[in-house]
């Protein structure tokens, strides 16, 4: 188990994250000023609070779909959703912009018997296909602004800034394997001298070929991909919207989204469960796009409880099964290792095939 992952860290990590639950709640329990997202909270229609849980429990499903399409179609679905639910739970105790989750898949993957090169250049397509649903509508609803379909935008410097951004990083990672280029280390006209060079060499070819492999996926349209990552972003944001709806009135669709989009950069705080960080920036925005401050502050608590505490519970509880699983399991991901794409070689027109 890798030091990051280990039961003494996550140990450490859980009660960092408790103590800061706890001095939250005290905060909104007796804080001043508070009156009114307390009020709000009190009166929180139940349905749709658990209409909320159901919404998750579907996001979390559907993470696991995008993994298994992503690292092997052909992985089991019991081991494809401990390794996928195990992730999520990481993501919730350890959150470091999603690298913990990345870190024990990778660890996991190994340890059933994927190669490590695989293992790099999948988790670099997997980090970019489930972050494309998030960049991709940013620049989807500031486009629907801009052209008309969606009016009265309460803050186009905000939606038009963030739209751009979004444009230009997509941009910019798509040119990234002819930047990079895609030879692999091994072939390498000279050798490289040192671990370290050799390392760079490793990540630059891992980084190229892993946006290769995922542009490779979606022009291949895999349902997997595409519903998988989808299905992780939607379903997480009507958990949003259904707890907005708990008290009684949600922002217009268009603010909805975007608020929800850039509202989740928040979460890239390496701090544990994203509390705090992912609030700040999920209530910051929706402030921005002039929604009340109680109204927003008291949705997005009850978000951020349900996307925090029905992951990691779920994926607690897999990553015990997915421990037995690789104890007593003879490298069950090994089936996965035939599946690195080959180089497809055309032969010339002159060539003649003897038989």
């Amino acid at each position: 188990m890798p030091e990051g992952l280990s039961p003494h860290r996550i140990r450490k990590r859980l009660l960092q994250l408790a103590v800061v639950v706890v001095l939250i709640g005290i905060l909104i329990v007796v804080g001043p000023g508070l009156g009114s997202v307390r009020s709000h909270l009190k009166h929180a229609n139940l349905a749709w609070v658990a209409a909320a849980v159901g919404f998750e429990v579907l996001s979390v499903l559907s993470y696991v779909v995008v993994f298994k399409a992503v690292f092997c179609p052909r992985m089991s679905w019991r081991l494809g959703s401990q390794i996928g639910m195990s992730e999520q739970a990481a993501n919730s105790v350890l959150s470091v912009s999603g690298a913990g989750g990345l870190a024990l898949g990778a660890w996991a993957l190994h340890r059933g018997g994927m190669s490590t090169e695989y293992i790099a250049r999948r988790t670099v397509a997997f980090f970019i296909l489930t972050s494309l649903a998030n960049v991709g509508g940013v620049i989807l609803f500031a486009l629907l602004y801009l052209v008309g379909i969606l009016q009265h935008d309460r803050s186009p410097a905000l939606t038009y800034s963030f739209g751009v951004a979004a444009l230009l990083a997509t941009a910019v990672v798509v040119a990234l394997p002819k930047v990079l280029g895609l030879v692999p280390p091994e072939q390498q006209p000279e050798k490289p001298d040192g671990k370290l060079r050799a390392a760079g060499h490793f990540v630059r070819y891992s980084l190229a070929q892993g946006v290769e492999d995922g542009l490779l996926l979606l022009r291949r349209r895999s349902v997997g991909v595409i519903v998988g990552s989808l299905g992780t972003v939607v379903f997480d944001l009507l958990v949003l919207w259904a707890t907005f709806r708990a008290l009684g009135r949600s922002p217009p669709p268009g603010m909805l989204v975007l608020g929800y989009l850039i509202g989740q950069l928040g979460g890239n705080i390496p701090i544990p469960g994203g509390i705090g960080g992912l609030d700040a920036g999920l209530v910051g925005v929706f402030v921005l796009y002039h929604q009340p401050v109680a109204l927003a502050t008291s949705a997005v608590l009850i978000y951020h409880s349900i996307s925090l505490w029905i992951p990691g519970i779920i994926g607690t509880v897999a990553f015990q099964r997915l421990r037995n699983t690789l104890r007593h399991a003879e490298k069950p991901a090994a089936i996965c290792a035939p599946l690195a794409d080959p180089i497809e070689v055309e032969a010339p027109p002159s060539a003649v095939v003897a038989h």
